[in-house]
């Protein structure tokens, strides 16, 4: 028998099924009748006003021209203050996740004169409501405070922007976009097969691989990387969701080249010292920046004029240091470590962007049992193997060598776990890809900028329901 590990003090156990999407509708029923109505106005809460960093849209310099901040700005001066519970109205729930529920909602006074529910345009957000008593009772509520926090860092045009936050009552709120496209698993499902194409698998994938490096740049590590909580919005793009498991750390960016990798044997004293610190002072990088002043630290400096560099450099922002020992995460996503009750850090990310790729290319996870326990004695000790003994093409052959370096049983060993996204993007299998462009690449996909109100309400539902009797959640708080 599989011996689940024992939770240390102060950690927390959190392990979901696999086909148990963060937006899964098993628990619906709890707010069902949800309505700011009832509340009463004297518990609100507006601890921010308008000219606080979260609504200043300009310190977020990748959406602040988004009509849908401007929209928030408005309501916001018309107020003369933060935005509360007043000035939104519920269109319906939309989906229910493991500590709150995301309703879709709309400012009131935008569309006082239109209910048309189907035309979902920018003016239109995702509201995900906590009810602080209820995870105060379970001993959740650090993780949806920690997922305020994580989302008040974030800006990044994959990752969630936050527009506006406010309490009612023993409920906390926060506002985010919405993503009319639903999430990569539904989309996935959709697909002939059952499973994208290698190229549409490459381009989520180069997406996803850019809003992890953000993340670990700021110290997070992401540890609920599945489909489920990959949205795609009405671009055809992605944005990561559900932050709630994520573990805050820190990292230090630096400026390295190839020869500074702990995986290079070369040793000699020309390339010893070949990564940057982007927080040192000028004096202890001088051969690789120019500073218009001799005394000025690099931390006081606005513009780097020259970088005399001989070799390619790469940016690296890992949190190498980071270490817990929770049990969380998503039975088949989880990794070798932490299904064996080992302590782990920023490489439980890289194992799971391994898991993803592989069932994005063949529409299953490598792993998975008959049972949740069979499952994590997969992950620790079943060999990885792949559903054809050779590749279809070339493609798909550096697709199962990316998996094959990232799905290592051994943390320290495993792509990514020392230089992070810099390793990589530098694989065969992103050949070609502009990483800082992926932006602007067109998706394989562009979903119903005004979906139908049966899919809106009942997509997430459709999607839990699949597979809801195959495998149970549990959960040791």
């Amino acid at each position: 028998m599989f011996d689940f590990p024992p939770d240390s003090e102060g950690s927390e156990t959190t392990l979901t099924s696999s086909s148990q999407s963060s937006m899964s509708c098993e628990s619906c029923s709890s707010f069902s009748n949800f309505s700011f109505d009832t509340l009463d106005t004297q518990t609100i809460k507006t601890p921010y006003s308008s000219s606080s960093p979260e609504y200043n849209s300009s310190l977020k310099p990748h959406r602040s021209s988004d009509v849908a901040w401007e929209v928030i700005r408005s309501a916001i001066f018309r107020n003369k203050n933060a935005l509360n519970f007043k000035d939104f109205k519920l269109v319906r729930r939309i989906g229910s996740g493991d500590i709150g529920h995301v309703y879709l909602c709309r400012l009131k006074e935008i569309h006082n004169n239109n209910d048309k529910e189907d035309d979902v345009n920018s003016n239109y957000y995702a509201m995900k409501v906590v009810d602080k008593e209820a995870l105060a009772v379970k001993k959740k509520l650090t993780r949806a405070e920690t997922e305020k926090r994580i989302l008040k860092m974030l800006d990044h045009p994959f990752l969630p922007t936050l527009y506006a936050e406010f309490e009612a009552s023993h409920f906390s709120c926060v506002v985010m976009e919405y993503c009319s496209g639903g999430d990569l698993h539904s989309l996935r499902h959709k697909q002939p097969g059952k499973r994208f194409s290698l190229s549409s698998a490459r381009f989520y994938a180069a997406e996803v691989l850019v809003a992890l490096e953000y993340l670990h740049m700021l110290g997070i590590i992401y540890r609920d990387l599945k489909p489920e909580n990959i949205l795609v919005r009405s671009d055809g793009h992605i944005m990561l969701s559900d932050f709630d498991l994520s573990l805050c750390s820190s990292a230090i960016p630096a400026v390295e080249s190839p020869a500074s990798s702990p995986f290079n044997n070369n040793n000699s004293s020309s390339n010893s010292c070949t990564a940057i610190n982007l927080y040192q002072k000028p004096s202890t990088a001088k051969s690789l920046f120019c500073f218009g002043g001799k005394n000025r630290s690099f931390r006081s400096s606005r513009k780097v004029r020259t970088i005399s560099a001989t070799t390619n450099r790469q940016f690296v922002a890992e949190p190498v240091s980071a270490r817990s020992c929770s049990f969380v995460g998503t039975h088949e996503y989880v990794s070798p470590e932490v299904a064996s009750g080992k302590s782990h850090g920023n490489a439980v990310d890289w194992w799971a962007y391994g898991i993803f790729i592989y069932e994005l290319i063949y529409g299953f996870t490598p792993f998975a049992g008959e049972t949740n326990e069979m499952t994590l004695r997969n992950i620790v000790k079943k060999k990885l193997t792949f559903p054809t003994e050779s590749p279809a093409s070339m493609s798909e052959l550096h697709a199962r060598e990316l998996i094959s370096e990232l799905l290592v049983k051994d943390p320290e060993k495993r792509l990514g776990v020392k230089r992070g996204s810099a390793e990589v993007k530098t694989h065969p299998f992103f050949k070609g890809l502009n990483f800082a462009l992926v932006r602007s690449y067109p998706p394989p996909g562009i979903p119903s900028l005004k979906p139908t109100a049966a899919r809106i309400s009942t997509s997430s539902c459709q999607n839990a329901n699949v597979k809801k009797n195959q495998s149970t959640v549990f959960d040791f708080f």
